[in-house]
């Protein structure tokens, strides 16, 4: 009776069958099999719906910790990023200080710009005193899969370094201890739609390392590469690159990391968006204090396509390695962020029209519409000449409703579902339809509601763009609001 009914050869065909099913579905697999005649047939697979899930109970004594471990937690603040986290507290106040932090740490600091990236690479959790669901620690914490409590006000005044601590990210909490306990319970989990969609569905990213993984996802392509990652790892500002004589080298390595985002999609599109470093967050690269003014309010100062047109040799390291990269890869294609009027958008499109994008047609140019004047005349910026647009829901929201979308203290007050921000998305969607351009969102309003998700399927937009985390969900929220339509 227990004598093994197959050979070891056919337990291998087994599992490369059974592999490639997941593979081929983006979800593990209840397979059904037979044995006839020698020959192994599939005769039915279906998404696996019953998994355990960790759920947290308490915290738990932990006899290492010289710090009392209480069940309460000793900081809340704004749930950023999934997950709980627990490691020993480093305090960072400057990325300058990046080195005290050991993988396995857990980041405290103000806030992060790009050059904290490589200490929260590291981190097994982060937490910061400022900011909201759209600052950079949330942005960059929701991409790495790091969980990440923002906006707590007095964590670098309340914690101490070498404390143990642990994070959870979905609540905002933070608890003093190190030990977690946690329950496996049998839950039923949601039957994600593993199919495709007319309304295409694309991914946020910025971390080459991610690139290969992300792209075995039920995804249709990169609705928004950002270089935030890749230039912080090139770790120089442009025109120190330029002084020194090295923009062969910065040409080079941002190249790389952009081949590596095409190269494991193609032939999926991949939207770069152009450099929307602030000058903040370009002083801290090397040598940025000596280039960058200082602004008392850089996301309103010198940033996006101005930049281009005052700075054209800066610009012009980037084209140059998008140019590499278009060589070697189709599916390439740029998009301008936060561009002030259509005339800014002529002349940063002179610009890229100079190196010959244009003279391809697999080249695509997109716009960021993430300003009211964006909205207001949307019109006279297709007219400019584009191929699509990408709403910047983060910016967009902030900007129609007055409120820094980086400050703690109004976080509260920062709603993408703002009755404002539905008008606006549906006069983007409809004009773009009127004028047979491409329509996509790339901010973090349809990873975080699913209204907004049905909200857009039901205006028109031809894509859209979410976390990583989000992917199998939202696929399923726009597969059920076309057939919604359909019904209709």
């Amino acid at each position: 009776m227990n004598k093994q009914k197959i050979t070891d050869e056919e337990i291998i065909i087994l599992a490369k069958l059974a592999d490639k099913m997941q593979r081929h579905y983006f979800y593990p697999q209840d397979i059904e099999w037979a044995k006839y005649k020698g020959k192994i047939y599939m005769i039915q697979t279906r998404p696996v719906t019953t998994i355990k899930k960790e759920k947290e109970i308490k915290i738990e004594q932990d006899k290492e910790n010289k710090f009392k471990i209480t069940q309460a937690p000793i900081l809340s603040g704004t749930a950023a990023s999934p997950g709980i986290g627990t490691g020993t507290v480093k305090i960072v106040m400057n990325p300058k200080n990046n080195s005290k932090v050991k993988n396995g740490d857990v980041l405290v600091a103000p806030m992060t710009s790009p050059d904290f990236v490589p200490a929260m690479k590291k981190a097994a959790a982060i937490i910061t005193d400022e900011g909201g669901q759209t600052s950079h620690a949330a942005i960059v914490s929701r991409e790495l899969g790091v969980p990440c409590v923002v906006g707590t006000k007095e964590a670098t005044k309340k914690l101490e370094d070498d404390m143990i601590v642990s994070v959870d990210g979905a609540k905002g909490e933070v608890y003093l201890g190190g030990k977690i306990a946690k329950e496996v319970l049998n839950e039923e989990k949601e039957e994600y739609y593993s199919g495709k969609t007319a309304t295409k569905l694309y991914v946020n990213l910025a971390e080459p390392d991610r690139a290969k993984e992300v792209a075995k996802m039920n995804v249709d392509g990169v609705g928004l590469l950002r270089a935030e990652f890749m230039i912080a790892d090139i770790g120089i500002h442009p025109k120190e690159a330029i002084k020194l004589k090295k923009q062969d080298k910065f040409i080079n390595e941002l190249s790389d990391g952009i081949s590596n985002f095409c190269k494991e999609f193609y032939p999926r599109p991949v939207i770069y968006r152009a450099t929307d470093f602030k000058t903040n967050e370009y002083r801290a690269l090397q040598g940025g204090k000596y280039w960058e003014p200082q602004e008392s309010n850089p996301m309103l100062g010198f940033r996006g396509a101005y930049r281009y047109i005052v700075n054209p040799e800066v610009f012009n390291l980037e084209l140059q390695a998008l140019k590499r990269v278009r060589n070697r890869y189709s599916n390439l294609w740029l998009m301008i962020p936060f561009v002030r009027s259509p005339q800014e958008l002529e002349k940063v499109k002179k610009l890229v029209r100079t190196e010959g994008f244009f003279e391809s047609n697999t080249f695509k140019f997109f716009m960021m519409v993430e300003l009211p004047v964006n909205v207001i005349l949307l019109e006279d910026f297709i007219k400019v000449g584009i191929d699509g647009v990408s709403i910047g829901s983060n910016d967009l929201t902030m900007l129609l409703l007055g409120v820094d979308r980086d400050n703690a203290e109004v976080a509260d007050v920062f709603d993408e579902r703002s009755p404002a921000v539905s008008w606006a998305l549906r006069r983007i969607a409809k004009t773009c339809q009127k004028n047979k351009i491409m329509c996509s969102i790339c901010g973090q309003a349809p990873s975080e509601y699913q209204e907004i998700v049905e909200e857009l399927v039901k205006y028109g937009v031809t894509s859209i763009s979410v976390n990583p985390d989000t992917i199998d969900k939202t696929r399923t929220i726009i597969h059920r609001a076309e057939r919604k339509l359909l019904s209709k």
